[in-house]
């Protein structure tokens, strides 16, 4: 006899149910995978076939001239190593003031939990705006500092809070055990503690990286100095240089080719700003499971 698939195996409700969540599914998959295709293939076609006839598998009609312009702008590389250089020490300060706060406030003998909570949530609803921020970071003498880009954002209470509720779903067994064992505060939290919680770790440091790779309005506004701009604001750069003046009739062929120029190097600045986040989160994705999930249980 032959065996009933899991999916034969429900009501004729449940089927229709199931269905309905792939069909959505898929609809999500789509409308995430399609332009991305289109953003791969737009960024070797011509633009003006690709204005004309959209996208087109003639390799006659493909060129580099996009990806030619952005590599072999020296600033480009320069921008790379500061963005990544940014967004390490970046993701590992966050990561560690992160942990240290989470802490105590999962500790349910911690004095003032309370208050503090109360604080930290008052601060996701309320900030002081930019021009106090600027003038902050100006009189502590930041600006045109790495600095300034790393501190003000190190502190997450999103992440703190996630970081607390994963700390709070840990048995308390564990730590009696290491008490018993000798074991004081300090190396409970870094010996233990720490290494059970690799999924949160590895989910907070991708989230931090990604914000400050993807992030240039912090550098725009409190770096001058082209030698430390991070590669999105130097891809911004080059999208502007390249962008044809408003009432530039002087000389109508060069405008028209600047204008399919910046549309062309719009797709192959996209692919180069995220060639780093596809090749790093194959490596992360087995700890989203747990790391996004904390708190889903007990909050």
């Amino acid at each position: 006899m032959k065996k009933k698939s899991e999916f034969a195996r429900h009501s004729a409700g449940d089927k229709a149910i199931l269905l309905s969540g792939y069909i959505l599914l898929g609809l999500f998959v789509a409308a995430i995978i399609l332009p991305v295709i289109y953003i791969i293939l737009a960024s070797f076609i011509d633009p003006v076939t690709l204005q004309n006839s959209g996208l087109t598998f003639d390799f006659s009609k493909w060129t580099l001239t996009a990806y030619e312009r952005v590599m072999t702008n020296e600033q480009i590389w320069v921008g790379f190593r500061n963005a990544l250089l940014y967004s390490v020490l970046f993701t590992a300060l966050s990561v560690i003031v992160t942990l240290l706060a989470a802490y105590p406030m999962s500790r349910a003998d911690f004095r003032g939990r309370g208050f503090f909570n109360v604080l930290f949530v008052i601060t996701m609803f309320f900030g002081g705006g930019l021009i106090p921020t600027y003038l902050l970071i100006s009189n502590l003498g930041m600006l045109d500092t790495i600095w300034a880009i790393l501190l003000p954002g190190a502190f997450s209470v999103w992440n703190m809070i996630i970081a607390r509720t994963y700390y709070m779903g840990i048995p308390a067994d564990l730590q009696e055990a290491a008490e018993v064992d000798g074991a004081n505060e300090l190396t409970y939290f870094f010996r233990i503690l720490l290494p059970v919680c690799t999924p949160i770790i590895a989910t907070i440091a991708m989230w931090q990286f990604v914000g400050m790779w993807n992030s240039y309005f912090d550098a725009m506004i409190y770096l001058n100095s082209a030698s430390k701009q991070p590669l999105q604001l130097v891809l911004r750069s080059i999208l502007i240089q390249n962008q044809p003046e408003p009432g530039m009739v002087s000389d109508m062929q060069s405008t028209a080719e600047r204008a399919q120029l910046a549309e062309l190097l719009k797709y192959a600045t996209i692919i180069i700003s995220s060639i780093p986040l596809m090749i790093m989160y194959p490596f992360f994705q087995k700890y989203f499971d747990n790391g996004i999930m904390a708190g889903a249980v007990k909050g």
